[in-house]
């Protein structure tokens, strides 16, 4: 990409039908469903898009039915970490040759990296299969248990890392994500990722962020975006209350299972999650469906 990507980038679901297996029927509709909703670009097959629980041939057809749904509309990064290096270069590689915008990697999960120049040999291993291809490393110690010094990673990656054009941040530390667009926003990409923390990114300077909620609240986060840059903090805060309760109730219901089932308010049912994600039931999408009415989400759909 010749330029950074602004505004909000939906970490899109991988449909499923309900038997379990991929839906890529419904990826058109559901692209244009989110770019007519204030989405500028997708990050695909990451945690959301449950990309760990897809096979390698899955993820190749979901990142190859998004890139072709999106015709060059926005951009598109398609996540490409594996714990299985071979499987990873694979993943580069096809990611690269239907079209991708960028590619981006977690690093092992497993058999973790023990330093910071170990990961970066392995991101660098990742990266070379689609030297073309811009690449973006995927920080989100939580679920992936790398918690390395961003700052160290952006000092010393670019030697090893050609392609490298930034992070995507999915950390509560925000100080941690001010020290990287305080010392390196200028020369690379840093992405906020949590979405009940926006207007707390955007006051360390975030300019463009990846989330989950995106995907069914996209018009709520342009509004809490466009009063931040027009100094309404008032309304950027209200709106960013309306966020934090709409995240702890589909917390309430495990978290990402509620967050794949919201779109069905929109008339987009994405189908069921994976085990070990624990698709909700009946009852309780009825449940999630009350309590967030009540907030007032559909508004925002």
């Amino acid at each position: 990409m010749e330029s950074k990507i602004k505004g909000l980038i939906a970490a899109t679901f991988s449909p499923m039908h309900s038997d379990g297996s991929i839906n890529t029927a419904i990826i058109p509709q559901l692209t244009d469903h989110l770019i007519d909703r204030s989405i500028e670009g997708f990050y695909v097959c990451g945690s959301t898009g449950e990309g760990p629980l897809l096979s390698v041939d899955e993820r190749k057809q979901i990142a190859a039915a998004y890139i072709q749904a999106v015709n060059k509309r926005i951009p598109v990064i398609v996540h490409v970490g594996h714990d299985s290096l071979a499987e990873a270069q694979t993943l580069s590689q096809h990611a690269a040759s239907v079209g991708a915008d960028a590619i981006a990697a977690i690093g092992p999960c497993y058999f973790k990296a023990k330093t910071i120049d170990t990961l970066i040999a392995y991101l660098g291993r990742i990266a070379e299969a689609a030297p073309e291809t811009d690449f973006y490393y995927y920080h989100i110690p939580a679920l992936s248990g790398n918690d390395f010094d961003m700052l160290e990673l952006l000092e010393k990656a670019p030697s090893k890392i050609p392609t490298l054009k930034g992070i995507k941040y999915t950390d509560l530390t925000v100080h941690g994500f001010q020290e990287c667009k305080q010392n390196y926003g200028d020369r690379y990409q840093i992405f906020f990722g949590c979405d009940e923390m926006l207007t707390s990114g955007l006051s360390v300077g975030a300019d463009s962020a990846i989330g989950s909620t995106y995907n069914f609240a996209g018009r709520l986060y342009r509004k809490i975006m466009d009063a931040f840059a027009a100094g309404d903090m008032e309304t950027a805060q209200k709106l960013q209350y309306v966020s934090v309760q709409m995240v702890r109730i589909c917390y309430n219901y495990r978290g990402h299972p509620a967050f794949k089932s919201i779109l069905k308010l929109a008339g987009l049912d994405c189908g069921p999650t994976r085990l070990p994600l624990e698709a909700l039931t009946e009852q309780e999408f009825e449940g999630l469906k009350t309590e967030l009415e009540e907030l007032g989400i559909r508004e925002w759909l």
